[in-house]
């Protein structure tokens, strides 16, 4: 079952894409690095235009469960900022250091590291609130 574990987590991120009613089109690659370990990369165009760039993923399966590195990077069609959360270590006076959110005023917030599910989640509410 260990053998399939990196396996099912990359399936789970592409029955989550499959899923959701407002993403128009998703381009993923996946990485297999090891049994536990694998890079995922991809873009996500959502039904308003707004887009998920940039989203990216080191996971780590071997306990604790660990995302190595992170990015997921959300903008207007117009490719203005809406948010982008982060593990860069370039801002050390946030709380969760290395972890944080980029903010479209420019502004920084502490921010523990969220799972792709959580992010579309969060898109999702902007999306039907129509607040991008």
């Amino acid at each position: 079952m260990r053998r399939k574990l990196i396996e099912q987590y990359f399936q789970s991120l592409l029955d989550l894409l499959a899923a959701l009613p407002f993403v128009e089109s998703s381009n993923v690659n996946l990485e297999k690095r090891g049994d536990l370990v694998g890079f995922v990369r991809g873009e996500v165009e959502f039904q308003d235009g707004s887009s998920l760039l940039f989203f990216r993923e080191l996971i780590d399966l071997r306990a604790p469960i660990q995302k190595v590195m992170y990015a997921y990077h959300y903008q207007k069609a117009d490719g203005t900022l809406i948010f982008r959360y982060d593990n860069t270590a370039h801002h050390q006076s946030v709380a969760t250091f290395p972890y944080h959110k980029h903010l479209q005023s420019g502004g920084v917030d502490a921010s523990d590291a969220p799972s792709l599910e959580q992010v579309l989640r969060e898109i999702e509410i902007l999306i039907s609130e129509d607040q991008i």
